[in-house]
């Protein structure tokens, strides 16, 4: 058996795969009963992303791309073993995973076109043949596909889909807007729609981004706009579009809204066919506000995207990086012997550009990119060091969601968390970006499911917060009460639930006091020899009380952590 696939199999495979379809238990009123399928969809409250219990929730993941390139599949398979990348993001502790892809793949998918040229070593990625055998035929890329989602849902790792380019191309992310001359609106929004419905029953996929980094200047003839007019370029209008074309297939996804890269300094007399030029020879500054691109939400104060009842799904997600990849303006101060500081970039850029969004609690972010390098090699001067130190700080603090660019390590102008042909995993840049990852104080990471725990080193959202309420509320209901993501909030509640059972109650089978997905795990560990469980309380683990201790045991403790068998023993 492949190294990492046995170590999830005889922990949580074996009860995950139990409820999640292999038994035929998922209700049609899945909206009502939640089941391992459905019941880690996100919504906003109050300015915060929270399950359907209304506990708050902080999404830290990583970027890997391929899919919007012309691998058709995540580059480095063609080297690297596909499972065994995912074991190590998900050990790691990213929680969610930005897959970048193009209008084109999807359609391919839609339509069932072949493949062109696929990037998968056959030798290196057996289980991703038809045969699953080394050197057999490689899968169709949709069914590769589909196997990586898999392995993201074994391992607690949740996706965010991200159309990154209209059409399939290494530099397609350079042209500015949604469409292009292969592909129009109305075919990216029959992609989001298709995207949307074919994975509305599976909660691994809690997220699109609309469009990665809409840009362009107004002097450059095609650029993104941001503003209450139904013109085509209108990126706020496309948005409210691409919202609902995903929302009406499945009304429990995040729909990640980026910025664009200029607006209008409409003070001074600026309207969107302003150049954005510099006119400090005239002795003032460009009328046009700039920015990374995608990284200008400055449109979002004036016009919001307004969908009705469905805004509470919208998560605005802007892009930011360091002076590596371009040095921009307000890396500096007063002249290039002075640095940046965190006050200094809220003042220059942050704040105005996107930051006033979480510092007014107005509207969750999500950084979708930020990232850089930290070697000697590359940032000789320690300033990108520098900025991802603030800007990593400020996230933290701010509890702003994020995924990290990139895994990769064929990013030119970042570098990747992996390197020597994505076999070896950069401890050092790793270390430097750890602190933003959510974790308990004694460095647990924690999952954006309820059941399945991330990685090796995780914890499952039930298990973080430990008394989860019964019952839960919709995308379009609010709570009045968010409980705060802290461990004290954890260890608080853990200890006053009234439901929450002693040693020797049935489901308990690790003796510690609570029924949760640990007792799933040790009875899975013990069924497959792995593992061990105290006499005295091997017949807590007999649930259906039939005098055996098997899968159906394991299967109904699950039930009861999704609230599909209210009490036990049955």
């Amino acid at each position: 058996m492949k190294k990492g696939i046995f170590r999830r199999i005889a922990g949580i495979a074996i009860s995950a795969s139990m409820l999640m379809g292999m038994t035929g238990i998922i209700p049609a009123n899945a909206e009502d009963t939640p089941d391992a399928y459905h019941d880690d969809w996100l919504h906003v409250e109050n300015g915060k992303v929270v399950d359907m219990y209304g506990n708050e929730v902080w999404m830290t993941g990583v970027n890997w791309f391929g899919y919007n390139v012309g691998s058709q599949v995540f580059d480095g398979v063609w080297s690297a073993n596909m499972h065994d990348c995912l074991n190590l993001i998900a050990d790691h502790g990213f929680n969610l995973l930005r897959v970048p892809m193009s209008t084109e793949i999807i359609l391919q998918w839609k339509n069932k076109e072949p493949d062109p040229i696929i990037k998968v070593n056959e030798w290196s990625n057996p289980e991703l043949t038809v045969e699953g055998i080394e050197g057999g035929t490689v899968k169709y890329s949709f069914d590769i596909w589909n196997q990586a989602v898999e392995w993201c849902r074994e391992n607690g790792i949740k996706i965010m889909m991200d159309i990154h380019s209209a059409t399939t191309n290494a530099a397609g992310h350079n042209y500015p807007l949604w469409y292009d001359d292969n592909y129009s609106t109305d075919d990216w929004l029959e992609a989001l729609s298709w995207f949307a419905e074919y994975y509305k029953d599976d909660d691994t996929i809690i997220a699109i981004d609309l469009k990665n980094e809409p840009h362009g200047k107004p002097e450059e003839g095609k650029f993104a706009k941001w503003d209450n007019s139904k013109d085509e370029n209108n990126w706020k209008y496309a948005a409210e579009r691409g919202a609902m074309a995903c929302l009406k297939q499945n009304p429990n996804l995040l729909i990640m809204v980026e910025g664009t890269e200029c607006y209008p300094d409409f003070s001074r007399g600026a309207d969107w066919t302003t150049p954005s030029v510099d006119y400090a020879h005239y002795g003032e500054p460009s009328k046009i506000f700039g920015a990374w691109w995608g990284g200008n939400l400055r449109g979002v104060k004036d016009y919001p995207v307004d969908i009705g009842e469905y805004t509470k799904q919208i998560v605005y997600s802007p892009h930011d990086y360091g002076p590596e990849v371009y040095k921009q303006s307000w890396f500096y101060l007063d002249d290039d012997t002075k640095t940046f500081d965190r006050q200094s970039l809220l003042d220059d850029y942050w704040y105005d550009a996107w930051a006033y969004l979480v510092e007014e609690n107005r509207y969750p972010l999500l950084m979708g990119e930020w990232g850089g390098w930290v070697d000697e090699e590359h940032d000789k001067t320690g300033e990108n060091r520098h900025w991802l130190q603030e800007i990593r700080d400020y996230m933290t603090d701010k509890h702003i969601h994020h995924t990290f660019w990139c895994f990769n390590e064929n990013s030119s102008d970042t570098g990747g968390l992996v390197y020597d042909n994505f076999t070896t995993w950069d401890d050092v840049k790793y270390d430097f970006i750890k602190s933003a990852l959510w974790q308990t104080e004694d460095g647990k990471f924690i999952s954006l499911d309820h059941t399945i725990p991330i990685g090796v080193n995780g914890i499952t959202l039930t298990e973080y917060y430990s008394g989860t309420p019964s019952t839960p509320t919709t995308p379009t209901e609010t709570t009045t009460e968010t409980i705060p993501a802290t461990t004290e909030a954890t260890e608080t509640q853990a200890t006053t639930e009234t439901n929450s059972p002693t040693a020797g109650t049935y489901g308990d089978v690790d003796g510690n006091g609570v029924i949760d997905i640990v007792d799933v795990l040790t009875l899975n560990q013990y069924l497959v020899g792995i593992g061990d469980i105290l006499p005295e309380l091997q017949e807590f683990g007999d649930v259906d009380r039939n005098g055996v201790l098997n899968d159906t045991d394991a299967m109904n403790i699950l039930k009861h952590l999704v609230k599909l068998v209210p009490e036990l023993p049955l």
